[in-house]
């Protein structure tokens, strides 16, 4: 269970990075405008909670290299949800980098 938590952790800090992007990507006037907009004080709202859950999921067991393993699922997450809010193309190189790294996951908690 505390792996299905680690991994919702994963997805929270991808979503949060799919928020500073588009929070970055909106002109502002200001300096302050560029770092203090909804999306990015979501973006690190976000990040914060990832970082908390993660705290949780290693004082219960999870093994520091376990959650390192499996935040490399960001990089699956990531280029999916840039293209479903972006529509961010992804390579067929990346496309095969991305399942060696799930390929790697796989063979790590086999």
């Amino acid at each position: 269970m505390l792996y299905v938590v680690v991994i919702l952790s994963v997805l929270l800090s991808s979503v949060a990075q799919i928020l500073l992007k588009k929070g970055a990507s909106i002109p502002h006037n200001d300096f302050i405008g560029e770092y203090l907009n909804p999306w990015v004080i979501g973006g690190y709202v976000m990040l914060g909670i990832s970082l908390v859950v993660n705290v949780f999921a290693m004082s219960r067991g999870i093994q520091v290299k376990e959650v390192s393993i499996l935040e490399s699922l960001s990089y699956l997450f990531v280029p999916i949800l840039s293209y479903l809010c972006f529509r961010e193309t992804t390579g067929k190189r990346k496309m095969l980098s991305i399942a060696v790294i799930i390929v790697g996951i796989i063979i790590f908690f086999s």
